[in-house]
């Protein structure tokens, strides 16, 4: 699940790297928590995907 925390720390880090620049360990934070994104995001797309239910119109 994809948390409102997890996207803020993102977020914070995305904006961190492009003013002051990022530690290495702040960089493997943010590569971490970016495959942790991902991964909430593949499995919520892929469960929209599999709900999707097509009706043909014979009309």
């Amino acid at each position: 699940m994809i948390s409102k925390e997890l996207i803020d720390k993102i977020n914070a880090l995305a904006k961190k790297s492009k003013t002051v620049g990022l530690s290495s360990e702040e960089k493997e934070e943010q590569a971490r928590l970016r495959k942790e994104y991902l991964a909430g995001f593949r499995e919520n797309f892929k469960k929209q995907v599999e709900s999707i239910e097509v009706i043909k119109d014979e009309n």
